[in-house]
């Protein structure tokens, strides 16, 4: 499962939220949780925030959640991959070998986020510290038919884990 959405969405609170609940129900699949910024401070500390950069740790998180559900994992990754093509590769890569891609949209609006700024980018970019902020002046595409579409403003994060635990449960990925 690919959580994407903008900084601050709500992507890494939900799929640890998620992760404890299938963990708590005993999955009979090991959950494994990729999470965007512990990935970028390790496996991916060599990269920038350039477009190739960016381009380049979704290819790598995207092989190592291949490998990890090929294996028979649940891999659960929160991970802005702003590029529509980026995230298009991921779910091809696992289609070829027939893994399940499911695409999870954490459609919080700018302002929202900015509000929430839990790591502070959004200030820093303000205050002129930063820029390349995606979803700010740096492009974010949002997805066009993601198979779950969260708005976490309007909802509470037990309410958005259980909403993917159904999707994963429609699927047969969850009991």
């Amino acid at each position: 499962m690919w959580f994407t959405g903008l900084p601050s969405a709500g992507k890494s609170t939900i799929a640890a939220a998620l992760a404890a609940r299938l963990r708590a129900a005993r999955s009979p699949r090991p959950v494994v949780l990729l999470d965007g910024d512990d990935l970028r401070r390790t496996l991916c500390a060599d990269l920038g925030f350039g477009r190739a950069d960016r381009e380049e740790n979704v290819r790598r998180i995207g092989g190592l959640a291949r490998a990890a559900a090929r294996d028979g994992a649940l891999v659960l990754v929160p991970v802005i991959a702003p590029y529509a093509v980026s995230r298009a590769r991921v779910r091809r890569r696992h289609d070829r070998i027939g893994v399940p891609f499911l695409e999870v949209y954490i459609a919080t609006p700018v302002e929202v986020c900015a509000w929430r700024d839990v790591k502070g980018l959004y200030a820093r970019q303000a205050a002129g510290e930063i820029s390349g902020l995606t979803g700010i002046d740096d492009p974010y595409d949002v997805p066009t038919a993601p198979e779950l579409r969260i708005t976490t403003e309007h909802e509470s994060v037990a309410a958005s884990a259980d909403a993917v635990w159904r999707l994963l449960v429609s699927r047969g990925l969850a009991v």
